[in-house]
């Protein structure tokens, strides 16, 4: 059986999520954060070579958390199907992740916002959907940085400069700016992200 401790912010999985570990072998958090960061390598290699800019529907999404995660979990790819501390009913996902897309789509095209002010509200409305039993701030961060360099030509976000996916000082931060942002203060994140 593993032993998962999770760091401030992360979504527990349930029991049910738990039993789509692949990998039968892993018995730690840290076993278990290097076969998921390998394949996000991987997922980031596939990226660079296809370079996708048709990012802002359900199908990609999708594509990319199991590009991301499918190594390791059956479910990857796949919208959650239980109650999160996070992100509201499972059963509002898909209508949310439309009505984001469709924001997103809108504030591009009205050209009335920064990039990153675009680019922070997305990532902001992505974490807070949840829409996946785990990986989620990941994924965000990985969307986030295609929307911005793939669709609106702009830098990647710097995310504090450190790895968030482990306790620290960074995460903290990271998960405090995320929490203004609820209250629509979006300038914590908007400072974190370009460290």
């Amino acid at each position: 059986m593993i032993n998962l401790e999770y760091p401030v912010g992360a979504t527990p999985l349930d029991p049910d999520e738990m039993e789509g570990l692949l990998l039968s072998h892993i018995t730690s958090r840290g076993e278990l954060d290097r076969w998921e960061q390998d394949n996000i390598i991987e997922a980031i290699e596939w990226l660079e070579k296809k370079k996708p800019i048709d990012l802002l529907n359900e199908q990609f999404i999708k594509k990319l958390h199991a590009s991301m995660f499918s190594n390791v979990w059956k479910w990857a790819g796949k919208l959650r199907r239980s109650d999160k501390t996070l992100g509201g009913s499972w059963h509002q996902v898909p209508m949310r992740l439309r009505n984001l897309f469709d924001d997103t789509q809108l504030w591009i095209d009205l050209e009335n916002e920064t990039h990153d002010d675009i680019a922070i509200r997305f990532h902001h409305r992505l974490v807070s959907i949840h829409p996946f039993p785990n990986g989620n701030g990941r994924h965000a961060r990985l969307m986030t940085d295609l929307l911005l360099e793939n669709v609106l030509g702009s830098k990647r976000f710097t995310w504090g400069s450190e790895d968030l996916s482990i306790k620290g000082n960074a995460r903290k931060r990271y998960i405090k700016a995320l929490q203004e942002a609820d209250n629509l203060n979006y300038e914590p994140l908007m400072q974190f992200v370009r460290i």
